[in-house]
């Protein structure tokens, strides 16, 4: 349900508009609220975060909207559920005050470290400090599965595990051994994570499980 949840936010970059893109990430929570039991978000924020409609250049809060992400990937740190969906709601508070709002009464994000303070074996794991250099990793394949939906999970020769972010709407048709293949991941928009093979077509959107 977290991951459901963050690609679904992650899909809100599309909009253009402080307050709409504020109210696709609140429905975007919505996977997690129907698991806790809780009363579904309004019609309106959860259409959003299914199909959020696209705008023209780079929004003038590109800042802002990273702040809330970068906060919202730390709530990995949370016990439970229902603290990680209290952490995520109160990751919103920049966007909350650049809009003028009233503060959220959710639970505070978890801290983050000084920039700079991730070392490289712990690249793209939703923890702290995920200020990361633009040269990414690389690393060849040492196994890939796919699910039923098509959504892959790559395990590289350098232990780390990443998993196709279930929002990306490309698929991968990778078909030979996977020592065959080499990956790049470097740092998106929005604290997000590309993924691409080496000689192959093909960006997708990706998470670090392990």
């Amino acid at each position: 349900m977290r991951d459901d949840v963050m690609s679904g936010s992650y899909r809100c970059a599309a909009i253009h508009e402080s307050r709409q893109w504020l109210d696709c990430y609140y429905g975007a929570a919505q996977p997690m609220r129907a698991a806790l039991g809780l009363k579904p978000v309004p019609a309106a924020q959860a259409n959003l975060s299914v199909s959020p409609p696209g705008g023209s250049g780079l929004p003038n809060d590109v800042a802002v909207r990273d702040a809330v992400m970068s906060a919202a990937a730390s709530c990995t740190n949370a016990g439970d559920d229902r603290q990680w969906l209290d952490c995520y709601y109160a990751a919103a508070q920049p966007m909350r005050a650049t809009l003028h709002l009233s503060s959220a009464p959710q639970t505070k994000p978890v801290l983050q470290q000084p920039a700079g303070a991730q070392a490289a074996s712990e690249f793209g794991k939703e923890v702290a400090a995920p200020d990361i250099s633009a040269n990414g990793i690389q690393s060849r394949m040492a196994s890939y599965r796919f699910d039923a939906l098509g959504v892959f999970t790559v395990t590289l020769e350098n232990g780390q595990v990443w998993r196709q972010v279930a929002g990306d709407t490309d698929h991968a048709h990778w078909n030979k051994p996977a020592s065959r293949y080499f990956v790049s991941i470097k740092p998106g928009f929005l604290k997000s994570y590309n993924f691409q093979v080496r000689g192959l077509p093909g960006l997708y959107k990706v998470l670090r499980i392990s």
